[in-house]
C-alpha cells in the first residue's frame, strides 16, 4: 500500500508532540466567573438548579472573589438579587444596592480583579422583563433612561466594565453617554450584543428569580434561528462605542461565535449560560460524562470558535484544572 509522504497520526504520537502543535489552548486568563448577591449577611446558599453555584452575602461574595483571584481568573460579573423588586426596577441603581456594595467590598479585598456588572432590570423588576412596561410591551425609550441611571451607580461604586444585557435598541450609546458625560470615561462597555431568545436561560432565571411575569423577552431577544441579524446588531454596538461584544449562548451559537470574529476587530466575549452548566453538571453526577474532560473540551471549543473570553460558571473548577497541567 503506498502512503502519502506526510502521516498526520506523527505528530499525535506522544502527548508532548500533540502539546507542541496544539492550534487553540485555555487558559486562566480566558475566564470571567459569575457570582450572585443577595441582601443579608452570612449568606452562603446552594442554587438548586445551578450545584456548586451559591447565593452570597456581601460580606460573603469578596471571599469568593478573593478565591477566583488566587486562582488567577482576572474577572467576576455580578448578578444582584434585591431586597424589594418594583415596576421599573429602581433598587438598580441604588447606591446601596447590592451589587454596589458587593464592588465596593471586592475592590477593597482584591484591587487588581476586574469587577463586571450586568446591567439589566429584570432581577429588579416585579414584572420580570428588562425595563419599563407601558400597556404591557417594554418600553424601550423610557428603559434607557433608567439604563443610564444604573451605569452611573455602577461606574461611583468602582466598577469596571459594564455590561447591558437587555438587548434594548440604543443601549450602549445610551450607556457610554452617561458615562463619558460623568467622568467616567475609563469604564468599559461588554455589550450584550447577540443574545439569543433561549431556553438554556432556565437556571439562570430561577436562580435571581426573573421569570416573565407575563408573556416573554421575545419581542427583545433574537430568535435563534438569525445569524444575519447577529451581525447587524454586532455592527451597531460597534459603531455606538462598545469595547467588548457578546455573544449569549455559547454552546448553541458556536457558528455565531466564529462568525462575529471573523467580522469584528474587538475582543468577542462568550456566555456559556447556566443550562450549559447545569446539564454538564447533572451528566457528570449521573456518571454518564466523565466531568473534568467534557468540561475542558466544552470551553477548548467556545474558544476555538474565537471567543477571548469565556463566562462560565466552571472558571474556578477548569482553573484548578488548568494549574495541575503545568
Amino acid at each position: 500500500m503506498n502512503f502519502p509522504d506526510y502521516r498526520a497520526r506523527r505528530m499525535r504520537r506522544t502527548e508532548t508532540l500533540r502539546r507542541m502543535i496544539r492550534e487553540t489552548r485555555l487558559s486562566v486568563d480566558d475566564f470571567v466567573y459569575p457570582l450572585f448577591v443577595v441582601p443579608g449577611s452570612n449568606v452562603s446558599k446552594e442554587i438548586s438548579s445551578l450545584p456548586g453555584q451559591r447565593h452570597w452575602s456581601v460580606d460573603k461574595v469578596a471571599d469568593e472573589a478573593a478565591r477566583a483571584h488566587d486562582l488567577g481568573i482576572p474577572a467576576v460579573i455580578l448578578f444582584g438579587i434585591p431586597e424589594r423588586k418594583d415596576a421599573v426596577g429602581s433598587e438598580a441603581w441604588s447606591a446601596s444596592g447590592v451589587v454596589q456594595k458587593a464592588a465596593r467590598a471586592i475592590k477593597k479585598r482584591c484591587p487588581d480583579l476586574i469587577v463586571i456588572a450586568d446591567t439589566c432590570f429584570c432581577e429588579y423588576t416585579d414584572h420580570g422583563h428588562c425595563g419599563v412596561l407601558h400597556d404591557g410591551e417594554l418600553d424601550n425609550d423610557a428603559s434607557l433612561e433608567n439604563l443610564a441611571r444604573t451605569v452611573l451607580s455602577y461606574a461611583r461604586a468602582g466598577i469596571d466594565i459594564v455590561a447591558p444585557s437587555g438587548m434594548l435598541d440604543g443601549f450602549v450609546s445610551a450607556c457610554r453617554e452617561s458615562l463619558d458625560e460623568e467622568g467616567f470615561e475609563q469604564v468599559a462597555i461588554m455589550a450584550y450584543s447577540a443574545k439569543y431568545a433561549s431556553a438554556y436561560y432556565g437556571p439562570f432565571r430561577d436562580a435571581v428569580q426573573s421569570a416573565p411575569q407575563q408573556g416573554d423577552r421575545r419581542g427583545y431577544q433574537m430568535d435563534p434561528g438569525n445569524a444575519a441579524e447577529a451581525a447587524r446588531e454586532v455592527s451597531m454596538d460597534v459603531a455606538e462605542g462598545a469595547d467588548i461584544v457578546m455573544i449569549k449562548p455559547a454552546l448553541a451559537y458556536l457558528d455565531i461565535i466564529r462568525m462575529i470574529s471573523d467580522e469584528v476587530n474587538l475582543p468577542i466575549a462568550a456566555y456559556a449560560v447556566s443550562g450549559e452548566y447545569a446539564m454538564i453538571e447533572a451528566a457528570a453526577e449521573k456518571g454518564w460524562v466523565d466531568k473534568e474532560r467534557i468540561v475542558m473540551e466544552t470551553l477548548l471549543g467556545i474558544r476555538r470558535a474565537g471567543a477571548d473570553m469565556i463566562i462560565t460558571y466552571h472558571a474556578p473548577y477548569a482553573a484548578e484544572r488548568l494549574a495541575k497541567r503545568r
